[in-house]
């Protein structure tokens, strides 16, 4: 048995066995690397033990095989597993030059070879497994467009019909309820009241049926025209408290107390959404409402309206719209909603925040000024210390960890090349020279880490290290020359001049230029070099010059094919859009008109009824305006199919599952392979009853629920996206998505 420490011969058997058992191991692994790539990765690293302790041939195989194990395990894992599995792959190697009994100098040039042997696998596992979720997004982008269209008209009927039921309807349903008493106890009084009750009622239901088929068909012809999205615009004041208790006081005989002073308008408004609605159907369904309170609790503006039950006075009369329009308003704004029996009656209960996330339109265009406001208000509504670190968390993950990669390899390669043997002198013989050495090495790799952000200023700095360096060699420092070391790095300027190739502009040509006559510099003050050394720079600078404009050249390349790749993304996402809004448009034009020959038809009978005093006419036109509403009503059918993955389709997958999709900020295309990742992020976070919040931020979007059981694949899902999910003690999670730029 060889003692520890000592390296087998190549033909003894126990090598032989190792080598056999190595082989097979490492065999069995790679099959399972897409299946299960941690334990394949494990696998291939005790295999590699095996194989290098045989010697041999046995070291460049368990190499080999453990770095494909990586590369799986970089595109079939999250980044910060793969991570933990390069280090390992570092920490394996030096563990075992150390157990050979090599020095520590050895030893630190095996790791810094391993690191950066497992940084380039990394960043290609990771730049794979980034760019198939793209596609992938991508295809199913495609996949749903053609189900846009729908999405928009259903949404503009949804709108439309939430206000229908929150104007006409309700003024109708009191008509009904106050002629069907007084037809019922034959009480001329009660007659009299109703009679008149039913003019004025019905002349308000009238006008507003007017105004919403007047903005309806003005808002469809003006979008028709711009062949975009436009919002119908109504003078609305703001909401007060004492709008809600003049609302109150229309219904005689209530226990009504209000403790809360004052709110946000948008709160009010919602709060008299659910006065209004639990009134209505307190009336319609039950013998009215007994008691209402609206109260400020824990930061919450709470309303509470209760009945006692008793006999219906027009329970067939409802649509089925009413509370869950209510639910869906409450739970957008982050307040919780609730409905149900209480001791003989009904008891409606809403808690509505008195800081709500303000949902947003989406707009084409947007002044400036309003732009920044818009922005600052969601910057504040976002917590912006989590937001910090989430961005920073997916920094290292996405495009810019190609950057770390280059740095890791960079700094790796050269100075684990010069710690281990070699025939040169050694440059690490004497701690100052070595010293010095590592600090160039370091100053000419770390300007790679800018490549993304400041590439030019990154070039100035390396460039800036070889003067440095060829200063130190006219000095007659002890170190390797420069003209080696820009002979084996100049691969990090090529890296740098294809950033500023691919992400700045033109007028950056002479960059190409200054790296070659630098380059030639370094390169003419070698040993090597004999004669005229102008000359002999001259020549130097156009060979060089070759490769440097290459690298520039195709940097502009590749940011060309970008630009015309974001151009048609661009155009088909406005012409998806333009096609959306022609639906809505078709959409509002088809309520609008079954409104004018329907609805308003009745409406207005009522009026004539009330005005001749024919309760009987009253009653009967009021009950038939309600059933055409509710046949309108009645027409959205949602056909069960998958919804478009956009951020759109996330308020259609919320509405299906009980709860509500909340947009704050301003609202902005996003690209194709973010809309659908936010949607599918949406999906998982969204449990039964519960709201989504999307939160657009500047440089990406976020996407706020409740975090499921088990996260495992939200995880990669983010992952993939080079996203960031944080989850809180309380179950609550955030993902931040970066932005893609079409171009």
């Amino acid at each position: 048995m060889a003692e520890p420490g000592s390296p087998l011969a190549a033909d003894s058997p126990l090598a032989t066995t190792y080598a056999m058992l190595g082989s097979g191991a490492a065999c069995v692994a790679l099959v399972f690397r897409r299946i299960t790539p941690v334990w394949a990765f494990g696998g291939t690293l005790a295999a590699a033990v095996l194989s290098i302790s045989a010697g041999g041939g046995g070291v460049l195989s368990g190499m080999v095989t453990v770095m494909v194990a990586l590369y799986a395990l970089s595109l079939h894992r999250t980044a910060g597993v793969a991570a933990v599995g390069a280090c390992a792959v570092t920490l394996v190697g030096a563990a075992l030059t150390l157990a050979a009994g090599a020095g520590a100098k050895i030893v630190a040039g095996v790791a810094f070879q391993a690191a950066a042997m497992a940084a380039v696998v990394w960043v290609m596992g990771r730049s794979r497994r980034r760019r198939g979720a793209g596609r992938s997004a991508v295809s199913a982008y495609h996949a749903g467009s053609a189900s846009v269209p729908r999405l928009a008209a259903d949404a503009e009927r949804r709108r439309l019909i939430a206000e229908l039921h929150d104007v006409a309807a309700h003024r109708l349903t009191g008509i009904v309820v106050s002629a069907a008493t007084a037809t019922r106890l034959t009480d001329p009084e009660l007659a009299a009241a109703a009679t008149r009750h039913a003019a004025e009622a019905g002349r308000q239901a009238v006008m507003e049926l007017d105004r919403l088929a007047g903005t309806g068909h003005r808002a469809a012809t003006e979008q028709d025209r711009l062949g975009e999205a436009v919002e119908p615009m109504a003078a609305v004041e703001p909401m007060t408290m004492e709008d809600i208790d003049v609302l109150v006081a229309e219904h005689i005989g209530l226990d009504y107390r209000r403790t809360a002073v004052g709110a946000p308008p948008e709160v009010i408004s919602i709060a008299y959404r659910v006065v209004r609605e639990a009134l209505t159907n307190a009336t319609r369904y039950a013998a009215g409402a007994s008691r209402v309170r609206l109260d400020i609790l824990a930061g919450h503006l709470v309303v509470t309206v209760t009945d006692e039950g008793g006999d219906a006075a027009a329970s067939d009369l409802g649509t089925g719209n009413g509370l869950a329009g209510l639910r869906s308003a409450v739970h957008s704004v982050g307040g919780t909603f609730s409905a149900g029996l209480k001791d003989s009656g009904w008891e409606v209960r809403a808690d509505v925040p008195l800081d709500p996330s303000v949902p947003t339109r989406r707009v084409s265009y947007v002044r400036p000024r309003l732009r920044r406001r818009m922005k600052a208000a969601a910057d504040a509504a976002a917590d912006e210390p989590v937001m910090a670190r989430a961005r920073r968390m997916a920094d290292w993950r996405g495009p810019r960890a190609l950057d770390g990669a280059l740095v890791v390899l960079a700094i790796a390669l050269t100075l684990g090349a010069n710690l281990l043997p070699g025939d040169d002198l050694d440059p690490f013989a004497t701690p100052l020279p070595g010293l010095l050495l590592a600090l160039l090495f370091a100053l000419h790799a770390l300007p790679l880490g800018w490549r993304t952000n400041a590439s030019r200023r990154g070039l100035a700095v390396t460039l800036a290290s070889v003067l440095v360096w060829l200063c130190l060699d006219l000095a007659g420092w002890a170190g390797p020359p420069v003209s080696d070391m820009f002979l084996w790095c100049c691969w990090m300027e090529l890296a740098l001049l294809y950033a500023i190739g691919a992400r700045t502009q033109s007028r950056d040509w002479p960059a190409p230029i200054v790296m070659a006559g630098v380059g030639g510099l370094a390169l003419v003050s070698g040993d090597g070099i004999t004669g005229d050394r102008p000359a002999a720079w001259l020549v130097l600078t156009a060979m060089l010059a070759v490769p440097a404009v290459a690298a520039w050249g195709l940097g502009r390349f590749v940011a060309a094919r970008r630009r015309r790749r974001g151009t048609a993304v661009t155009r088909e996402r406005d012409l998806l859009e333009r096609v959306a809004a022609v639906a809505a448009a078709a959409e509002r034009r088809r309520i609008v008109g079954g409104l004018r020959s329907t609805a308003r038809r009745h409406a207005q009978r009522v009026v004539d009824g009330a005005k001749a005093g024919r309760l009987d006419v009253v009653l009967a036109e009021a009950r038939a305006g309600l059933t055409a509403l509710r046949e309108l009503m009645e027409q959205e059918r949602d056909d069960g199919g998958e919804p478009p993955h956009t951020v759109s389709g996330i308020a259609v997958l919320t509405a299906r599952r009980g709860g509500a999709a909340r947009y704050v900020g301003l609202r902005r295309p996003l690209h194709p392979a973010v809309e659908v990742t936010a949607y599918q992020v949406a999906r998982e976070l969204l449990a039964e009853g519960a709201a989504v919040a999307v939160t657009f931020l500047d440089g990406g979007v976020t996407v706020s629920g409740q975090s499921p059981t088990s996260g495992g694949r939200l995880r990669a899902l983010v992952d993939a996206a080079d996203g960031t999910l944080i989850v809180a003690d309380d179950g609550s999670a955030r993902v931040w998505l970066p932005e893609v730029s079409p171009t």
